[in-house]
């Protein structure tokens, strides 16, 4: 099912100049609704709350209010998973082939409106023009991916046996029940999509709690699916802290299955509750980040490499569970790679998201500056800050939470910078001898979502694809060393900690996470 979205990636994006119109023209409308008061939406009803509101502050300047959101508890928790619930009979019961009607319409509607999703992306998650609408684009085409997964395997209806005369005998794929889907802020749109969406199409019902730091793209996403012909009650709509929903989410037997993006400890946390709280065992749908390679041999593209490097280290300033974080250079061609890093580098300018020119933002909150102060500080104590290094505190800089792009060298192979996610724009880089030594260190992790290398000779671009041990791996792309994986093309799955079930989102298996195999016989003779 080739679409138009198909044909966008995030380096296409860059010189497309017809978006730059319509995406300022979509700027200028949310300006002039910010600081509304948004409600949740359970079964039928708008929700307030009576412990209060919290406010959305934009990382482009904390003077700006998004929006004021409901402090959901587990009162909501409770009536929402009751809504999903009763609406689980009536849409599970619904025609696949109408299922995927109604959200082949959402895909149009999400077309329709990309440029004001994106531009709520930007203010609340400060992701710049360029990347919040290839979010929506590729949002919009994983469920295009979906449906099509679901009319190639007919609605996962099949046709067996017979075990024994007369018998008639079908494997059909049913749904769990209700799905919370528990969403992160770095894709508010793409990564609650993916999870919904896919939860959605093969009859599950919904409750989506976004993230706090962007609950007006979650809200944009339910409206969607609303407004395409999903009911109430089959998808709703949370808003507050985590901490308010997980023991009803992950206690209440009603609960079928829980789907989550976010960060391994608050995912290992929820799986085991889960699973140690419900009566039997059900599945979790989990992406938790990485700490990612790329590895780069005397026979690579340099150019090519920094490029990749660049855009997978610091496009979204880091905040990627893609992104790349940890490079391992052959030392024959270490100084000359460091060399045209900086000078690649000296290029990044960090500035407001919503300029036409913007590469690198602001990191999303107060915490994430400080995760980069803190690294900064380890890393000067062992190795060195080769370039940046710096918070960014003067003019438009002090409204909001803006850092360098960072790079740190000589620092040992067992650091801690080399196995804990960051989420900020900070790589380090370590050199090696061998490429035996680099894909060992390259695979020294718990983590294991997406890696990278850069090398002209086929043999061990060939090496690093029978011995690199993550779920999604590349070569020689200077698009991203480590990022933009698109649906249809790249499915983005984790190994290791960095994933639950093996099947990744786009691709041709996905779908299975939400459904569980029922043999029907049924003897005609």
């Amino acid at each position: 099912m080739p679409t138009q979205a198909s044909k966008i990636t995030y380096v296409t994006l860059f010189a497309d100049e017809t978006i730059h119109p319509k995406y300022e023209a979509a700027i200028k409308k949310l300006s002039k609704s910010l600081g509304k008061h948004y409600q949740m939406y359970i079964g039928e009803e708008a929700v307030e709350s009576k412990d209060g509101e919290f406010a959305v502050h934009s990382p482009i300047d904390t003077s700006i209010v998004v929006g004021y959101f409901p402090i959901g508890n587990k009162k909501h928790a409770k009536a929402a998973v009751a809504a999903a619930r009763s609406a689980f009979p009536a849409w599970s019961r619904v025609a696949w082939q109408e299922r995927v009607k109604i959200l082949l319409r959402t895909a149009e509607l999400m077309d329709e409106r990309k440029f004001e999703i994106a531009a709520a992306i930007s203010y609340e998650a400060g992701k710049n023009r360029t990347e919040a609408l290839a979010e929506v684009w590729e949002a919009l085409d994983a469920i295009r991916v979906f449906a099509k997964s679901m009319e190639e395997n007919e609605g996962y209806i099949k046709k067996t046996g017979p075990g024994g005369p007369g018998e008639d005998c079908t494997v059909v794929m049913k749904p769990y029940g209700v799905w919370p889907v528990i969403s992160p802020f770095n894709f508010p749109f793409m990564l609650a999509n993916g999870m919904a969406s896919g939860a959605l199409i093969t009859g599950n019902t919904v409750i989506l709690k976004p993230t706090s730091a962007a609950p007006l793209t979650g809200l944009m996403l339910y409206r969607v699916y609303r407004d395409a012909g999903v009911p109430a009650g089959a998808v709703n709509f949370v808003t507050g802290p985590g901490s308010n929903y997980e023991d009803e989410f992950t206690k209440d037997p009603q609960v079928g299955g829980i789907a989550f993006t976010g960060s391994m400890d608050v995912g290992m946390r929820l799986f085991h509750e889960f699973q140690r709280s419900q009566p039997c065992i059900k599945p979790v749908v989990m992406e938790l980040g990485s700490k990612n390679p790329v590895i780069i041999t005397e026979k690579a593209d340099m150019k090519k490499a920094v490029e990749g490097v660049v855009r997978a280290a610091y496009g979204y300033s880091g905040q990627k569970c893609s992104a790349a974080s940890r490079v391992y250079v052959q030392r024959s061609v270490k100084k000359d790679f460091l060399a045209a890093l900086k000078n690649r580098l000296k290029e990044v300018r960090v500035m407001d998201p919503r300029a036409k020119e913007a590469f690198m933002g602001p990191l999303i909150n107060k915490a994430a500056v400080e995760t980069f102060e803190d690294a900064v500080k380890s890393a000067g104590k062992k190795g060195k800050i080769f370039f940046g290094g710096k918070v960014l505190r003067k003019g438009l800089y002090g409204k909001g939470y803006y850092v360098e792009p960072t790079v740190a060298i000589d620092l040992p192979s067992g650091h801690r910078l080399f196995r804990e996610e960051l989420f900020v724009p900070f790589v380090v880089v370590d050199d090696f001898k061998t490429l035996d030594e680099a894909l060992e260190k390259a695979n020294d992790t718990e983590y294991g979502l997406t890696a990278g290398i850069f090398s002209e000779d086929k043999a061990e671009v060939q090496k690093f694809l029978d011995e690199i041990q993550f779920g999604v791996i590349y070569a020689n792309r200077k698009g991203g060393a480590t990022t933009g994986a698109w649906p249809g093309a790249q499915s983005f799955v984790g190994w290791k900690a960095s994933g639950a079930t093996g099947k990744g989102v786009g691709g041709p298996s996905y779908l299975l996470s939400y459904l569980r195999e029922q043999s029907q016989t049924v003897v005609t003779e």
